[in-house]
This record gives C-alpha cells, sequence and structure tokens, in this order.
C-alpha cells in the first residue's frame, strides 16, 4: 500500500517523539483534573451511594468505550452497574429504568444527541442525572442533577481531533469515582475476590435461567384479542416492562414491551382501537427454563432485547428475565 502524498517521512525518531509527546500531554490531562475535583465529585458519590437502584453508565461512540470500562469497574468493585447504548436506549431499553437509578452519561461535548433524548425519560421517571462531559456550558451538563468536569486543554491527537486526552481523563475520572464508592462501602479483598473470576465462573456455570427468572405467575399475560389498553394496565401492573401474549394453553404469541408503547406512541397508533394481536412482537424470541444464564445474556446482547420469555419443554410460558434479573443474580 502506498504511502499518502501527505503521510511524514517515517523515522524511529518521529515515532518516538510522537509517542512521548502524547504520553506528555495525557498525563497532563489526568494531573489538571486532580487540580480541578471539588465538591460535585463527593456530591456524585453520595448520590450513588443513596441510590437503592443501579448505576447505568453511557455514551456515544469513544465515550462508550469507556462508559462501558467504567459500567465494569463499577460492578467488580461493589456498586451494581451496566451499560446501555443510548441510540437503543431511547427506543424503549430504558423501560425498566426505576426512580431508584443513577445515570452516568458520558460526552466530551456535552452535545450528544442520543444522550440528549433519553434525559426526559430519566427525569421522568424519577432518575438522578451524573453528566461526565468537557464543557461545563454544555446542554447535558446544564440538564444533570451533578456535573463531573472532565475537560482537557488538548487532544493528544496533533490535529487535536481524535479523542485522546479526554477519553484518557474520562476513563481516570471514572476510576476516581469508583475507588471513592470501594472505600465508602467498605468492598475489601473478599468481595473483590467473590466478585471475580473463582466466584463469577462459578455462578456462570451453575446459574440456570430457571433459578432467576420471575415465574409465571408473575409475568403479565393476556390473550391476543385483548384490547390495547386492558393489556397496557396489565404490563404497567406487572412492574416487568413487558406484557406476554398468550393462547389458552399458556403457550407466548407474542410480546408487548415498553419500548413497544413508546414507539406506538411516535406512530400515533390509537390505543383504544384494535386488540394487543395488531401490535405485539409475534413469535417472540423464548429461553427454555433449563438453560444456563449465561446464555440468556449472550442471546440477550446478540438480539439487542432487554427481556426474555422463558417456556418449559412444553412450549408453555415458565417465566420471563430481563437484565435487572441477571444482574440480581449476578450473572453479569
Amino acid at each position: 500500500m502506498n504511502p499518502s502524498p501527505k503521510a511524514h517521512h517515517h523515522s524511529p525518531e518521529r515515532a518516538q517523539e510522537l509517542g512521548r509527546r502524547t504520553l506528555v500531554i495525557e498525563a497532563a490531562a489526568v494531573a489538571a483534573l486532580a487540580e480541578r475535583l471539588d465538591g460535585e465529585f463527593a456530591r456524585a458519590v453520595d448520590l450513588i451511594l443513596a441510590s437503592r437502584g443501579r448505576l447505568i453508565v453511557s455514551g456515544m461512540g469513544k465515550s462508550g468505550h469507556i462508559a462501558r470500562k467504567i459500567a465494569a469497574t463499577m460492578a467488580s468493585t461493589g456498586t451494581p452497574a451496566y451499560f446501555v447504548h443510548p441510540a437503543e436506549a431511547s427506543h424503549g431499553d430504558l423501560g425498566m429504568i426505576t426512580r431508584e437509578d443513577v445515570l452516568l452519561a458520558l460526552s466530551n461535548s456535552g452535545e450528544s444527541e442520543e444522550l440528549l433524548r433519553i434525559v426526559p425519560l430519566i427525569k421522568r421517571q424519577g432518575a438522578r442525572l451524573i453528566a461526565m462531559t468537557g464543557v461545563p456550558s454544555s446542554t447535558l451538563a446544564r440538564e444533570a442533577d451533578v456535573h463531573l468536569d472532565a475537560g482537557v486543554a488538548q487532544e493528544a491527537c496533533p490535529h487535536n481531533l481524535a479523542p485522546t486526552a479526554s477519553t484518557t481523563a474520562a476513563l481516570a475520572l471514572g476510576d476516581a469515582l469508583a475507588v471513592a464508592l470501594l472505600d465508602a462501602r467498605g468492598f475489601g479483598p473478599e468481595d473483590f475476590a467473590r466478585s471475580h473470576p473463582g466466584g463469577s465462573l462459578g455462578r456462570r456455570l451453575l446459574t440456570h435461567v430457571a433459578d432467576v427468572m420471575r415465574p409465571a405467575e408473575r409475568v403479565p399475560t393476556v390473550a391476543p384479542e385483548t384490547g390495547i389498553t386492558d393489556a397496557v394496565v396489565a404490563m404497567s401492573r406487572g412492574g416487568l416492562g413487558l406484557v406476554a401474549v398468550v393462547d389458552g394453553e399458556q403457550r407466548p404469541l407474542g410480546i408487548f414491551t415498553d419500548g413497544d408503547l413508546r414507539r406506538a406512541f411516535e406512530k400515533r397508533i390509537d390505543l383504544r382501537q384494535g386488540n394487543i394481536a395488531s401490535v405485539m412482537h409475534a413469535a417472540p424470541h423464548t429461553i427454555l427454563a433449563n438453560r444456563l444464564a449465561v446464555e440468556a445474556v449472550e442471546m440477550m446482547e446478540r438480539l439487542r432485547i432487554n427481556a426474555l420469555l422463558v417456556c418449559d419443554d412444553e412450549g408453555r410460558l415458565a417465566g420471563a428475565l430481563n437484565m435487572h434479573d441477571l444482574f440480581t443474580a449476578k450473572v453479569i
């Protein structure tokens, strides 16, 4: 492959020079964070500690990769956390969020359209919002309950374009949060060991779907001819973010979720007309109760869904589970 006409002549000296420059810039960016750390950081720690729910971490692009790592670090150090992709969240993935949860939203500009779109959903549920941005005057920072300033003077990229120093700073600030929370919770070596390979692998190998699912009697079900509004009422009472549509033998015919309800509103479907069969997802994805719980995780991530109906060997509804159930069981 021929080099670009604009490419610099490569030399070991230039590579070393750029490598050192990158490390110096990124080290300076992290050091600057320590100088700026203030009461907002302590407020963020208190907000997460006071939450009886989970920490949901979200971000787009490179910020999304950092958000995933922060969620994983939190989860392994005693703070229940998981990553949600903001583009999918606005289409129903936050249907299970409760007023007890906290959203940690990462965006260097603070103007990520996908994140701003889910802010009203968070606010409507009464959940709290922590924003980590590089622009304190940004929309996301202004809407947040707590703002963590992760701004950097410059990127390490020679063109000051590629997210480099800014993502390093966000990662370090996420680690700082996790360590402060770890200490506040009294999370020690034994706890850490339980949440890492030995204990984690054992749980993954031994936990089956039947061990973590909501049993059938706790899953709201309706017949296909049920009116849409009646089905929505049943879904709301179930607290699972879904209603299963079943036949007379309790075999699943379809599923209708919080996300489907939002999409129905967007399409201006008259919910007072028609039955649930007209708007449900027919032939829903299901999993057998005797499968490993980790298989449910893989299936849900692959299909980009947050809930699964569970069937017995005869194909009848045995229960249902969502990502929260799997998280609570420490399968993920």
